[in-house]
This record gives structure tokens, sequence and C-alpha cells, in this order.
């Protein structure tokens, strides 16, 4: 990588986009010249810390999703020389401005709309939200390819399968890693109690909300399962999800020759990152911590239980009904985390309701409709919550006969 590298952040607040900023940072403060500008940060609603990244990074432009914290945002920023603007077609049309690389960290399918805008727009996109290559991925894939860009996976299993992807025609399978999140020996019976302070505890990761909820459910690996799918054109049945509690070997490719090509490293994202955004270069030191393998010692392996976590063989389900189930299984998942973190349903309801809303998908109407576009995308997204929110209520009421 030679030069300054321009970059845009679709979500900067979040725990990707502060990381990312670390990297940043820590990069152009060893560099005799700057080796990153920013030019775009955007944020959803967190005003504080946007006008304090604003004002460490001095970006062009801030964007903030919330548009009644956009005076705060401007008045925050007004002795500089930053243009803001407020509103999620804002954040939408920042993602077209020419950058080097776009980081699309934005949580959920709301990160959907601008990272389709960067695509088209010719932007290389570092891909951290998993939802837009789940609901979308044929359709990325296909407008990454008219293109001419790259679409670089950032999450850490991901980047590790991109880095170790050597001959695809000669692949056997890929060996996805999970944690298994905080409940890894949890048994099915007191998995009935957990409550959202004990499913935010990852023993590993320090995440946001959603994803460490996901991990605990491992719904996050049944959505990187559908998202490698798609990233590098395998079905499901090569690939296979292993448990690997220390989480320092992120993924790995089989070879037919009986090789294994493995990406190793500490549990931060700020490697995978770092990766991201400079590839195909990796020339920029991180402030991650070496990986020790002595201190380390060992390492171990087990085999996914798919009665108590039955969140990946749904993907399977999903990626292999093709065309709006994927988004289903991700919307359904969206809407059951945010019931559970409200204390509006119970841990174990999260898979009923993903698993009923794909079925209930599955059979009705809408289960052939193509996702080649935006729009039928946004109509089996509003179908999903539809089906999600009446099983939510089914899940109310169970709650009342339970308490009367």
């Amino acid at each position: 990588m030679s030069g300054l590298r321009t970059i845009s952040i679709m979500g900067s607040t979040g725990s990707i986009g502060t990381s990312a900023l670390s990297v940043i940072a820590h990069a152009n403060a060893l560099a005799d010249d700057p080796v990153f500008a920013i030019d775009t940060l955007a944020a959803g609603g967190n005003a504080d810390l946007l006008i304090e990244q604003a004002r460490a990074f001095a970006p062009k432009r801030v964007v903030i999703a919330d548009e009644a914290k956009l005076q705060t945002v401007r008045d925050g920023l007004s002795a500089l020389d930053i243009e803001v603007a407020a509103g999620k077609s804002e954040i939408t049309a920042a993602a077209t401005r020419p950058v080097d690389r776009v980081l699309a960290a934005i949580v959920g399918i709301d990160g959907l709309s601008s990272t389709l805008a960067a695509i088209e727009a010719g932007n290389s996109v570092a891909l951290a939200n998993k939802e837009s290559m789940v609901c979308a991925g044929p359709l990325l894939n296909r407008m990454a390819e008219a293109a001419g860009i790259a679409i670089v996976p950032t999450d850490s299993e991901h980047n590790a399968m991109f880095q170790v992807m050597d001959r695809r025609e000669d692949l056997s399978r890929i060996i996805l890693t999970a944690s298994g999140g905080p409940f890894r020996t949890t048994s099915r019976a007191d998995l009935e109690t957990v409550t959202p302070q004990r499913a935010l505890a990852h023993p590993r990761w320090n995440m946001g909300q959603k994803i460490s909820i996901d991990s605990a459910t491992l719904f996050n690996k049944g959505l990187e399962l559908i998202e490698a799918c798609y990233l590098f054109d395998v079905p499901e049945s090569q690939i296979e999800v292993v448990i690997h509690p220390q989480s320092i070997l992120h993924s790995a490719i089989a070879y037919r020759d009986g090789s294994v090509l493995a990406q190793m490293g500490t549990t931060d994202m700020r490697t995978p990152i770092a990766h991201a955004l400079t590839w195909p270069d990796r020339r920029q030191p991180t402030p991650v911590e070496p990986l020790d393998l002595i201190a380390l010692g060992k390492l171990d392996f087990e085999s996914l239980d798919s009665e108590r976590f039955p969140a990946v063989q749904l993907a399977r389900q999903a990626v292999m009904a093709g065309n709006g189930a994927p988004t289903v299984l991700n919307c359904a998942n969206e809407g059951a985390v945010a019931a559970f973190l409200a204390g509006q349903c119970r841990f174990l309801d999260i898979s009923w309701v993903v698993e009923t809303a794909l079925e209930r998908f599955l059979n009705g109407p809408m289960a052939c409709q193509d996702c080649d576009n935006f729009e039928s995308i946004l109509a089996i997204e509003a179908e999903a919550k539809r089906l999600t929110g009446a099983l939510l209520e089914e899940v109310e009421c169970q709650k009342q006969e339970r308490r009367a």
C-alpha cells in the first residue's frame, strides 16, 4: 500500500467502527506522513461519541441517522470545517462518495442500503455487516463484479478464510470455528432461565449487544455460514462448524490434497479490520498484542450440539431454500433478539421464533420470490417482520397463560 488511503466508516460509533479508528490512529501515529484519511464518519444515534471522533480524526463529513440530533452534532462541530448531515438517506448518499474503501459496519439489515450504494458507486467495501451478505449475497456479488471492485470480508472468521483461500477450485471444505459462547457447557434445562445480562457476558470477545446475543444462541454462526456460502460460492454441505473455545484459530480451509490452511490470532477485531482496510497489503502495524503460542499451550476443538443450539441447522435450511429464506431468518432473529433484550421473551424463544417464522414463510406465497433487487428484499423483510411480530405476540400470550 502506498500513499494516503481514504476511508469512510458506516457505523463509526459501534464496536467495529471504534476498533477501526483505533487501527487508523495507531498507523498514523507511527508514520512520518498520515497513512489514512477519513472522508466520512456515519453513526446511528450516539451524537456525543460521533462529535468526539470527528474532533479527533477531522473527517470531511459526518452523518447521524437520528435527525433529532442533527443540531447537537452541528453545535459540537461548529468550530471545525466539517460538513454535517442527518438521516438514513444521507448515510446511503455518504457511502457513494469516492474513497479507497468503505467500512460497512452498520449493524443489521439497516446497513444494506449503504453497502449496496457503496458498491454501485464503485467503492471497494470492507464488509463487517454480515446481514448485508446474508440478505443480499447474490445481488451484492453481481453488483461488485459489474463494478469491478472487491468485497473484503472483515468478520474475523471470513477474513481468516479470505486470507488462506489459496485455490478455490481445490477446496475440500471450509472449517468455520465458533467459541461456543457463554453457554457452551450449559444444559438445555438451564438455558430456560438465561437472562440478558448472562447472555451478554461473552467469555472471549468484547462486542455489541446484538452480536453478543447472537454468539450466545450461535445464530452468529448460522449467519456466518450463510455469508460464507455467498462470499466464497460454496454449498453449505462444504462448511463444517467446529466449536473452538479459545477463539484463536479463526477459520481454516481444507484442500483436496489433505492440507489445512488456518489463520490464527488473538481475540481482537483490530487484526482483521487492519487487514481489510489495507488489503492487498498488510504492512501496517496494529496495537494488538502478538499471539504467544507458548503461553497459550493448547487449542481445543469440539463438535456442535445442534439440539441445544439449533441456529446453524436453521441457517443450513435457509440457505438451501434460497430466495428470501435467509432474509427471513435474519429478520426474525433480529426481532427476537430485540424482544429478549427488552425482557419480552425467553432465551430459548429466540430459536423458536426464527424456526417458526422460517417455516411459515416457506409455506407461504412469497417463498419463491426472487431477491434480485433492493425492493424485493425490502418486501421480504416486511413480511418477515410481520411474521416475527405475530410470533412474539404468541410468546406474550403464552407468558400470560403461565402466569395465570
